[in-house]
C-alpha cells in the first residue's frame, strides 16, 4: 500500500494538469528505508509528448545525486497519462528500473483526474491500495 499525504498527492496531480496535453513526470523522495513519500520533484519530460514521457539524462543524475547526498531514495515515481486510464503502458513497465518505488500514474483524460499506485518488478505490474492521509502519523 501506497501511504501519501493529501499534499503531496494535490502537488502531482497540478502538474499533471499543468501540463496537460503532455505527459507530466517527477519523483517524490523520502528517507531511505522508510517507504515514505516527502519531498516533491517535479522534473521535465525530456519528450514533451502526449503519449511518452522520458526523464532528462542530466537532470535525472542531478536528481538522483541529490537523493543519494540527502540520504533519500525515490519512494514515488509519477507521470500522467492524458488520454488512457491511470495504467503502466509496455514502455512504462520496460521502464520501470526502481524496484522499491511505487509508480503512480494520473490521467487526466477524465474530468476527476484518476491516481493510481503499481509495483512493477520483473516485468510484472500489481496494482496496490493508495491511503491518503493529512499528516504523516
Amino acid at each position: 500500500m501506497l501511504t501519501i499525504s493529501r499534499e503531496l498527492v494535490d502537488a502531482i496531480v497540478a502538474h499533471a494538469r499543468a501540463d496537460h496535453p503532455d505527459e507530466a513526470c517527477g519523483v517524490v523522495a523520502g528517507p531511505e528505508g522508510s517507504d515514505r513519500p516527502e519531498r516533491f520533484i517535479r522534473m521535465d519530460n525530456a519528450e514533451r509528448s502526449p503519449t511518452f514521457y522520458r526523464f532528462d539524462s542530466q537532470e535525472q543524475f542531478r536528481v538522483w545525486r541529490d537523493m543519494d547526498d540527502r540520504d533519500e531514495v525515490p519512494v514515488v515515481i509519477y507521470h500522467s497519462h492524458t488520454a488512457t486510464e491511470a495504467y503502466p503502458s509496455r514502455t512504462d513497465i520496460s521502464y520501470a528500473s526502481e524496484p522499491d518505488a511505487h509508480y503512480v500514474l494520473v490521467s487526466t483524460a477524465f474530468d476527476d483526474p484518476q491516481f493510481r499506485s503499481y509495483r512493477i518488478l520483473d516485468g510484472v505490474v500489481t496494482e496496490e491500495d493508495v491511503k491518503i492521509v493529512e499528516a504523516y502519523g
